[in-house]
């Protein structure tokens, strides 16, 4: 099957480049947009007149500016209204360049799965290319019902860097895979793992321009851009949402993991390093959780738990499996 998996190698590298010009296209719209928002701000400034409290009307207009394309700000609006719903060339070219690639995406899956005979996601390179895959159907997923264009900049940026690692660094042939592998948990256990790395990755990518916006309210940044996002406080609570998806599916793996480590090896729990640090990462999600929801940790405190909690991650997926070795060592 190796025309297969050359093919595959093949969609993958298409996958890229269509993220790519997404990602190009979202930090045009979003600077452009930015942009726009400043220089209204400089002439309000210039002409001396003081911002008016937004009026219903007011809000309105800067709706119907923003569908058409516009920016308008009313007042002291928030310029995220501006982004509502926008319209405009290079947004439109980055929202069909990420479906483009969702589906060659799919595609590089797929066929990485018939070379292999099995699904694709038993060694660091598929499981790269399946996790940002599913980090990529989260975000449209949640575009369909709340507006987070803004977030696909970051999102695309993120997917096409770890797709390039593991493209350089994780590459491997396409095989059959060890008898412990050969089990139905392998399609449940690592299957749910990687969608929760998917959604995780998100959360982390709305936690971090929360801490960002943040200090934009501070004063501690001038960056444009960062005007046309939502409140801190909202970007929290959509962080803590979509947190608590990935939590449970963490949940879930961890569960897998311990009765397939009974069948396979007698023992449900042994301490192996990868088992450890996927404990570890469960637990710094459970307290982000726990104190978001009856401790009222609130603000940058719950954003940086969730960055901590996405660094585990990382560390679990790379540092353990390179470094440390134990039972899951077949997993690089």
């Amino acid at each position: 099957m190796t025309n297969v998996a050359e093919l595959s190698d093949y969609f993958v590298w298409a996958t890229v480049t269509a993220y790519t010009i997404a990602m190009v296209c979202f930090a045009f719209d979003l600077a452009k947009v930015s942009d726009a928002v400043g220089l209204r701000r400089r002439e309000k400034l210039e002409a001396g007149t003081a911002a008016a409290p937004a009026t219903a009307s007011a809000v309105n207009e800067a709706v119907r500016a923003s569908k058409t394309g516009g920016v308008a700000l009313a007042g002291e609006t928030d310029p995220h209204i501006t982004y509502v719903g926008r319209r405009s060339k290079a947004l439109g070219i980055a929202m069909a360049t990420t479906w483009v690639g969702l589906f060659l995406h799919f595609a590089a899956v797929i066929t990485r799965g018939i070379a292999a005979g099995r699904v694709p996601w038993a060694n660091m390179y598929e499981f790269t290319i399946t996790g940002t895959l599913a980090a990529v159907v989260v975000f449209l997923g949640v575009q369909l019902f709340k507006e987070i264009r803004y977030v696909g900049v970051f999102v695309t940026f993120l997917v096409v860097t770890f797709l390039m690692v593991a493209l350089q660094a994780f590459h491997l042939q396409a095989d059959a895979v060890q008898p412990a592998l050969q089990r139905y948990w392998l399609v449940i256990h690592v299957g749910v793992a990687v969608g929760a790395t998917g959604v995780l990755t998100v959360a982390f990518v709305v936690s971090v321009l929360q801490l960002l916006r943040g200090a934009k309210n501070d004063g501690k940044l001038n960056w444009g851009w960062l005007d046309v996002l939502p409140t801190p406080d909202k970007l929290e609570a959509l962080s803590f949402r979509i947190n608590a998806w990935g939590f449970v599916m963490w949940t879930f793996t961890i569960i897998g993991g311990a009765i397939w480590a009974d069948e396979a090896w007698g023992r449900a729990w042994g301490w192996d390093p990868k088992e450890t640090w996927s404990f570890v990462i469960w637990v710094v999600y459970a307290a982000y959780l726990h104190a978001r929801t009856t401790r009222g940790w609130a603000g940058r405190r719950a954003a940086w738990f969730v960055v901590v909690g996405y660094i585990c991650v990382l560390m679990n997926f790379t540092v353990v499996n390179y470094v440390f070795s134990g039972l899951h060592s077949y997993a690089g």
